[in-house]
């Protein structure tokens, strides 16, 4: 084990927005573990770095993520950073949804952030010198639901709940955590805004996209803060976007 400066954790870090941010925080100087479901994807996004960890992971079983938090404990020696990234996104109305579905998301989208938030908040107060960061990806259906979306607005308005809680629990051990909301960032899986997409009116209708380095700029910002100040929401969208005012 070496102990080295600067240690992230990026989850869903093998494509979209994952990707993005951890190579952001890699050119800033961070290590950064790569979790995600597909090995091949984590080494790609890791390419031509020898400052990264590759751990394939899936964030929703307890042991796989006990097993990448003791790799980066064991390897680097602390943990400075956990963005919370990884989610699933499967459409549905509250009466159409099936139960699996309803549970795939959940176990992903928000068992999953709890599960590494505990397992780095263990290792934080841990720690010499004792800390650290955890950034949650919120998006901004944390705040207002796109149609027919019951499983992931249910989960991302959950996470608001938990990045609150952390927060709050944090104080005493120098952890602290914030969310970052995100909307329509041009990922891969966001080709669907420029074709259309449903509108709370019932109209299917194009929205405008951002490019998602300013996403992984604002999460290197948010993470190089002292742990004495602390972003705790932050909103970023597509200027133009249908999302104030939306309904």
């Amino acid at each position: 084990m070496s102990t080295v400066s600067k240690t992230a954790v990026v989850t869903g870090a093998g494509s979209g927005l994952g990707r993005h941010i951890a190579r952001a925080l890699l050119a800033a100087g961070y290590h950064v573990a790569l979790a995600g479901r597909r090995a091949d994807a984590l080494r790609e996004t890791a390419e031509g770095s020898d400052a990264t960890l590759v751990v394939p992971t899936d964030v929703a079983d307890p042991d796989a993520v006990a097993a990448l938090f003791d790799t980066v404990r064991e390897t680097w020696g602390r943990l400075d950073l956990l963005v919370n990234n990884a989610g699933v996104s499967i459409g549905g109305t509250v009466d159409e949804l099936s139960v699996e579905d309803w549970r795939r998301t959940v176990d992903t989208n928000l068992t999953g952030m709890f599960l590494c938030a505990q397992q780095a908040v263990r290792i934080m107060k841990a720690q010499d010198p004792r800390g650290g960061r955890i950034i949650n990806n919120g998006s901004i259906s944390a705040h207002t639901p796109r149609p027919a979306s019951v499983a992931y607005t249910a989960t991302k308005h959950a996470i608001t709940g938990l990045t609150k809680a952390i927060s709050l629990d944090g104080r005493a051990d120098g952890v602290a955590c914030g969310q970052i909301d995100i909307g329509n960032a041009a990922t891969e899986m966001a080709g669907k805004f420029a074709h259309g997409v449903p509108q709370a009116d019932g109209r299917i209708a194009p929205e405008p996209t951002f490019d998602p380095v300013h996403v992984a700029d604002a999460v290197v910002y948010m993470a190089g803060l002292p742990l004495a100040a602390n972003v705790q929401f932050l909103t970023i969208t597509a200027t133009t976007m249908p999302f104030i005012g939306r309904g």
